[in-house]
């Protein structure tokens, strides 16, 4: 998974705390008997596929390029320039 860059953008690692909090806050309501903090922690958690989503859209949730995409880029290029 490391060489796909999956998950490795700001929109995921965004999108992915904001849920994380989420859980965490609805999981601590929960065992208080509180149904509003639950819920409140629930709606976090919607936050952060929203947030991530649209950060995605922005062009943050563009990957990174592989070594091997980088590699093969440079060796094309050398390949021009030695055919000029």
């Amino acid at each position: 998974m490391a060489g796909s860059s999956h998950g490795h953008t700001p929109a995921a690692w965004t999108g992915s705390i904001i849920a994380f909090v989420g859980f965490c806050v609805a999981g601590v309501f929960m065992v208080a008997n509180s149904p509003a903090g639950f819920w409140a922690g629930f709606a976090l958690i919607l936050l952060g596929a929203v947030v991530g989503g649209a950060m995605k859209m922005a062009g943050l949730g563009t990957p990174k390029e592989s070594d091997e995409v980088v590699e093969a880029r440079d060796r094309a290029a050398a390949r021009e320039r030695a055919a000029v």
